[in-house]
């Protein structure tokens, strides 16, 4: 069912502020217009009123209006020939100067009011077949009578009806004028809006993300900036998410090139009256191998490719915790390795599984730099986590890059991995409202990286813990 304004909704937002200002213009003129009637139709009648009592109390003061009706004298003779002049007793007699083919003016209670004294005068309008009249009565000199002047209303009729016209006319002027003015105002001020709507029309079409033009510094500027906010990030992750395609095509090549190769091997050799058990035992096993990489890597391409994490209950975590398992499940994976642990008590809010994979990660990192028989050092205090190896380090042009995606130094092309672990790590830790960083691990000499997280040495519902050291 249509709202009774889906017309006006329809309109586009020119015309609806054009209209919007025609209306209230409109209202206003009509309000001002009518107030001015009004104002001046009161006030002609005051001045009438004013003008007919005090002319009717000059006269009462002498006996020529009785001397007028006595002698049935017309009121024209005399120089009145715009008020009709006329006497009424306390009983309700009238008499008036003979008038020629005029009807007679019929008065009533408030003149014989008048008459008797009970009020001082009075004045109202009478109509008669002729038209109305402004009548006025004042007490006469002679008591229990009371002198009656009456006046046309033509004139005033007129001049009323010249001020209405003249009103109309300047009225619908002005609505005119208002409605040229709005629509002006409208196009003008919402040029830059329709510029705006061309170029989000033209992103759409083409979808190249171009900035647009920023002109002033009004509501339309603050609207055309956050739009151009809001074209870098669409663009910056249409770059990311090119970059990640980009990226993962090429890293899912090396491995899915391996395994096909080595099938095509065992097929080949299958033909040719098959391998050894050794050699085929190896062949599968670099076989599985390429199978665990690729799984390995489509998932850290999973969790990359997620802009928005997935819903998870954020709670109370302790990080040392964290970092012990973490710890656990890296010491059996690297059996030859020595890990030197001290951590403290830092409680944080957020995903305990998401943090104890970034922990995971970069002690799989320091694990996989590592020396045979050589140690990690482990230290979590006051929020800052270390992880450092005896590796050779990292050199410094690669520090800047080392938790880009896909980067691995030339040191580590040969090395198993997708260059997205530590990726992962910051990723994980920023989301947490954390920082990673890199550097050389002293006195160890290789390398090392922090990890920090906002939080607390403690929490409302756990009581301080002792620090946890371990070798």
């Amino acid at each position: 069912m249509a709202q009774p304004l889906d017309w006006v909704h329809r309109r586009s937002l020119a015309s609806r502020v054009t209209l919007l200002a025609t209306i209230a213009v409109g209202l206003s003129v009509a309000l001002v217009a009518a107030a001015a009637y009004f104002t001046v139709r009161h006030q002609l009648l005051d001045t009438l009123d004013r003008s007919l009592t005090n002319r009717a109390y000059a006269a009462a003061q002498s006996n020529t209006v009785n001397r007028l009706t006595d002698a049935k004298v017309p009121s024209w003779m005399v120089g009145a020939a715009d008020v009709r002049i006329g006497l009424i007793t306390a009983s309700g007699h009238t008499e008036s100067a003979p008038e020629e083919d005029r009807v007679p003016i019929k008065l009533g209670r408030p003149e014989i009011e008048v008459a008797r004294g009970i009020e001082t005068h009075s004045a109202r309008t009478i109509s008669n077949s002729e038209g109305d009249f402004r009548v006025a009565a004042v007490q006469s000199s002679e008591p229990g009578v009371a002198l009656v002047l009456a006046q046309s209303l033509d004139n005033n009729r007129y001049t009323l009806e010249k001020l209405g016209f003249v009103l109309f006319v300047f009225g619908a002027l002005g609505v005119i004028t208002a409605a040229l003015a709005g629509w002006a105002v409208a196009r003008n001020g919402l040029r830059p809006v329709r510029r705006l709507t061309r170029a989000a029309e033209e992103i759409a079409r083409t979808e190249k993300l171009d900035p647009i033009d920023v002109e002033g510094k009004d509501e339309i500027a603050r609207l055309a900036t956050a739009f151009n906010a809001m074209l870098a990030a669409l663009s910056a992750s249409r770059d990311r998410q090119r970059q990640l395609v980009a990226d993962a095509g090429h890293e899912l090549r090396t491995p899915l090139t391996s395994l096909r190769t080595n099938l095509d091997l065992l097929a080949q050799a299958d033909q040719r009256g098959g391998l050894s058990p050794e050699s085929r035992a190896e062949l599968l096993d670099d076989v599985r191998f390429q199978i665990e990489e690729l799984t390995t890597l489509i998932g850290d391409l999973t969790e990359l490719a997620r802009e928005d994490t997935a819903p998870v209950t954020l709670e109370p975590v302790d990080v040392s915790d964290v970092a012990a398992r973490a710890v656990e499940r890296v010491r059996r994976r690297a059996p030859g390795l020595h890990f030197d642990v001290h951590l403290e008590s830092w409680w944080v809010t957020g995903d305990a599984a998401a943090l104890e994979r970034a922990v995971t990660n970069l002690l799989d990192n320091a694990a996989k730099w590592s020396p045979p028989l050589g140690t990690v050092g482990v230290r979590l205090e006051r929020g800052v986590l270390r992880v450092a190896d005896e590796g050779h380090g990292i050199p410094d042009e690669d520090l800047p890059h080392v938790f880009d995606r896909f980067y691995r130094s030339t040191e580590s092309r040969g090395l198993p991995g997708s260059g997205l672990g530590l990726s992962i790590v910051r990723q994980i830790v920023e989301r947490h409202g954390g920082s990673v960083r890199a550097g050389r691990a002293e006195p160890e000499g290789g390398a090392a990286l922090w990890l920090e997280l906002p939080g607390t040495s403690t929490t409302a519902d756990e009581p301080a813990r002792e620090t946890l050291t371990s070798h």
